[in-house]
């Protein structure tokens, strides 16, 4: 590996936060939570796709951690008496991004999933250290791709920029290799004899070949998301692993009720596609919603939640006990209590085409990838809540020219201190009171857009190449309407007195089912609330759950006592 390879960037910068050598007390203190094994000389301890063991604790002997990607393979580190081997992937059981070799005779402890989650609450100063070994180790291999799928098709394809979103927002490592400059595509093109019209293919590191696969798909090749089994009793499901609904995940579950979580694309909701947050309580310079949410989907999987990404959920049946929630997959899931965390879906332009684009030219977020299109090209964006206001940053980091289109004064809906940042931003045009009424381009790409004056009526037009779109959302309400939930006029989810008399906090109107976040009713569109509503909600579960465990027994008395 070369010396300025990114994970050796890292290792060089925070190797002995990754790599930590425990001391004979700390490994003793480790041993009860799992059991011994022996590996003989040359023996894989683990190979990329499959699941492995757990965390495993080295008492003796060398293990050589490597590293493949399509070079061959390539050393990351040995290691010996006093360290573990293991990633983020060890908490929840899922396959391994890496291979790792016994060089010798290997003494060591293996610690399944479950052990090591109880291991990290119980033993907090090691758990905390251990932690945040694996989670730099998940960068390192963010930086490389290391372990995960290889993405073969052209980088400005929709597909191949909807593949590799998701599996960003998720946080699994990938390559993307371009036929147009890696000859090694199109050899691979080729030898699959793949047409045109099914790329882009992914080849799973499970050896699987798929051809202009959906999330799913994908999801399920690399081991993201496995099936859930039927006769297990949740007490909770959260519908939805934004901000609202992870919180709700994080503070039921380590307070000791069983939680399973499901999203239909990624954690981290809209949130998670803010390139910088600056105002949320704690971080005073700031931090990206990627990096609060993969902080609070690890928090969650820390504490045993089950993740179901991506599984889309299409009918809650309530009104029975327990409760039922079906999904697209055809899987049900049983729970005591579910809470709907599923925020809002995007607003779309009002403009004729627009479908041509998306995906493509059109963009409802503004990650690293979406800034690597827009390097020396003029942009446009639409929309002028923080969300807007943080894109256009950031954007403008990256674009020759962005030109920011609003209905109304930024003053009316945006933070003064984005405002501020703004004005000083050489390359940023704001056009207030006026609305986008056309889209040119050809082939799905985008060349220029006409915005309308909404004063006078003059249309003006302007060359760009790349649109982002933040002009709202509204409530992603329409799989819950069999539900017989109560809504407000504008299809928010009512909660609490709004949902009827002797409510719960946060409770809709089908008991044991809860809302919370941006779904909800009245809620304020921010991180923060959200969050406290993930906190709040919890009160009111174990509320609930204490007076459904009381009727079957005060029913008992009464049957007996007549």
């Amino acid at each position: 590996m070369t010396d300025d390879a990114p994970l050796q960037t890292i290792i060089a910068t925070r190797g002995a936060q990754m790599f930590p050598t425990l001391t004979d007390a700390e490994m003793a203190r480790l041993r009860r939570f799992g059991t011994p094994h022996r590996f003989a000389k040359g023996e894989m301890l683990a190979r990329v796709g499959e699941r492995g063991h757990g965390l495993i604790l080295i008492l003796s002997g060398e293990v050589e951690v490597r590293q493949r990607d399509e070079h061959g393979a390539s050393p990351i580190v040995v290691h010996r008496k006093g360290s573990f081997m293991g990633e983020l992937a060890q908490l929840s059981g899922r396959p391994s991004l890496v291979e790792a070799e016994a060089l010798s005779d290997v003494e060591a402890v293996e610690i399944p999933p479950e052990r090591l989650r109880a291991l990290l609450v119980a033993e907090a100063e090691l758990g905390e250290r251990i932690m945040r070994a694996l989670i730099l180790r998940r960068v390192g291999l963010l930086e490389t791709g290391a372990g995960g799928p290889v993405i073969v098709g052209h980088a400005e394809q929709p597909d191949v920029l909807r593949l590799a979103n998701f599996l960003r927002r998720n946080g699994h490592p990938f390559q993307l290799l371009s036929p147009d400059t890696d000859s090694c595509a199109q050899t691979l093109i080729e030898r699959f004899e793949v047409v045109p019209e099914e790329l882009p293919i992914v080849l799973c590191p499970g050896g699987q070949l798929l051809r202009n696969p959906d999330e799913g798909a994908l999801a399920r090749c690399i081991g993201l998301v496995g099936p859930i089994d039927p006769e297990r009793l949740f007490d909770l499901v959260v519908i939805g692993a934004g901000p609202s609904g992870l919180a709700t995940a994080v503070y039921a579950s380590s307070e000791g009720l069983s939680v399973l979580a499901l999203d239909c694309r990624s954690f981290g909701g809209q949130a998670g596609a803010s390139s910088r947050i600056e105002n949320y309580l704690g971080f005073p310079t700031g931090i990206s919603g990627m990096a609060l949410m993969g902080r609070a989907y690890s928090q969650a999987q820390k504490f045993g939640v089950e993740m179901a990404i991506p599984d889309e959920a299409l009918k809650l049946e309530c009104g029975n006990e327990p409760l039922h929630l079906a999904l697209a997959n055809g899987e049900r899931v049983q729970a005591r209590a579910a809470v709907i965390a599923t925020g809002a879906r995007y607003r779309r332009l009002g403009v004729q085409g627009l479908e041509d684009y998306e995906g493509s030219s059109v963009h409802y977020w503004a990650t690293p990838m979406e800034g690597q299109l827009c390097a020396g090209e003029a942009v446009a964006l639409v929309g002028g809540g923080n969300s807007a206001g943080q894109a256009v940053v950031f954007l403008a980091s990256q674009a020759r020219r962005v030109t920011m289109i609003v209905r109304k004064p930024l003053a009316a809906t945006m933070s003064a201190y984005l405002i501020e940042r703004i004005e000083q931003l050489p390359n940023v045009e704001v056009v207030e009171g006026a609305e986008i009424v056309a889209l040119d381009g050809a082939d799905g790409q985008l060349s220029a857009i006409a915005w309308r004056d909404l004063a006078s009526g003059a249309e003006t037009r302007a060359a760009v190449s790349q649109l982002f779109s933040f002009i709202g959302a509204e409530p992603n309400t329409d799989w819950l309407l069999a539900s017989g939930l109560k809504v407000d006029a504008r299809g928010f989810v009512c909660t609490g007195a709004g949902a009827g008399e002797e409510r719960l906090p946060l409770e809709t109107s089908r008991r044991g089912v809860f809302a919370v976040g941006d779904v909800r009713s009245g809620s304020v569109k921010r991180v923060a609330a959200a969050v406290g509503d993930g906190a709040q909600v919890v009160a009111s579960i174990h509320s609930y759950l204490a007076a459904a465990r009381e009727q079957p027994l005060l029913r008992a008395v009464q049957t007996a006592q007549s």
